[in-house]
């Protein structure tokens, strides 16, 4: 015998399950941090329009770490300055991040020396940054308990992080570089490059002389014009194909191609 519905019961269910959506849309827009409204924390500076989303993960360090302008830092961001909280690194800035970078939900950015990431980088999830690593040279000590070693990381300008790579310490990473999902990357990586593996190594690379190496399989993507407003983008998408064609053709061919459509041609 099929079991009755209780409404009341479901009634309360879908009320509560709402009341719980708004208040933990509350939270988030309550508890993420801007330099207008940061809380406990006290970063050595935040610029205009950057916000760190809530929840955050673990942050300690602040007072060296510097953060531009328009950046964004995902849920559960992991940011950190000296090896543990409550400690005194000197006068300078530890962990550098430059304007307009993106940092994606749950990436870990780990500067217990000095870790600088250029403006407009751009960090998909679970990213890894460490400026530190575990040694094994005595091999009767648990590796835990050794003194890791440290090498600053550096990654250039423009780059963008695929979700899950990990960039190690010493790693000198340069502008307008892809690092690949699940790289993990050491050493140094030239300009305008794409690396990928474990260890990453450069797959393919962009000079002035020969342009990209391996050349690139698939058109680089068309720009939309200057001036074109949302209001026109919407009406294209509702021609059909035979007009659209149309459209796309060069002047020359799209004029000729009305001079058929007139009256008595």
């Amino acid at each position: 015998m099929p079991k009755r519905k209780n409404t009341f019961s479901s009634w309360r269910r879908g009320l509560a399950q709402r009341a719980v959506h708004a208040g933990w849309a509350w939270a988030q827009r309550t508890g993420s941090v801007t330099a207008d409204h940061p809380g406990r924390y006290r970063f050595g500076a935040m610029g205009t329009g950057t916000r760190l989303a809530f929840p955050l993960g673990t942050v300690f360090g602040e007072p060296w770490i510097h953060l531009g302008s328009h950046c964004i830092v995902g849920e559960q961001v992991t940011l950190t300055a000296g090896l543990m909280p409550d400690l005194d690194l000197g006068p300078d800035p530890i962990l550098r991040i430059g304007d307009g970078v993106v940092l994606g939900r749950g990436s870990h950015v780990i500067a217990d020396t000095t870790v600088t990431i250029g403006s407009d980088c751009y960090f998909g999830p679970y990213v890894y940054v460490t400026s530190t690593n575990h040694s094994y040279d005595d091999p009767h000590e648990p590796i835990g308990k050794q003194w890791p070693r440290m090498e600053p990381v550096e990654i250039g300008p423009g780059c963008w992080i695929g979700t899950g790579a990990v960039i190690l310490p010493g790693a000198r990473i340069g502008r307008n570089v892809v690092v690949a999902a699940g790289a993990v990357v050491r050493g140094a990586v030239p300009d305008h490059a794409v690396v990928a593996g474990a260890p990453a190594r450069v797959v393919r690379r962009w000079t002035p002389a020969d342009g990209w190496q391996p050349p690139l399989r698939t058109p680089p993507p068309v720009p939309i014009p200057e001036g074109v407003t949302p209001e026109q983008l919407r009406a294209l998408s509702d021609l059909d194909e035979e007009t659209a064609a149309r459209l796309a053709e060069p002047a020359e061919e799209a004029a000729a191609g009305l001079a058929e459509l007139e009256p008595g041609s």
